[in-house]
């Protein structure tokens, strides 16, 4: 095996963290839908996203647990609905994970 130089070894420390509260496939789904509403209820998330409501539920949770988006609950005509919305903590961890993953894919997204 050959060792690597010392040029690629230098840029290994320069990689960007990508947030991984984020990185996950469904939560950065639910992240970018809930970044171009107000609010939006579970099943229209649901929806947009083809999940499960157990995976959506657990996903959506971590969101919470994390400050990213906020939930409500309430009753519509005696029927329960689950809002959520995006924070500005949300909004803000997004804003730099994007920052992240266009610096950590530099030039290849630029072709």
């Amino acid at each position: 095996m050959l060792p690597m130089p010392d040029a690629a070894a230098d840029v290994t420390t320069d990689l960007p963290e990508l947030n991984p509260i984020i990185h996950g496939k469904l939560r950065l789904a639910l992240l970018s839908l809930l970044s171009t509403v107000e609010e939006a209820e579970f099943t229209w998330l649901r929806a947009k996203t083809g999940s499960t409501d157990g995976n959506l539920g657990a996903q959506l949770l971590k969101l919470e647990e994390a400050g990213y988006i906020a939930m409500e609950k309430k009753f519509v005509l005696r029927k329960p609905q689950t809002l959520y919305r995006m924070t500005e903590t949300g909004r803000k961890a997004l804003t730099d994970y994007v920052h992240a993953l266009k610096q950590l894919l530099g030039s290849a997204i630029n072709s």
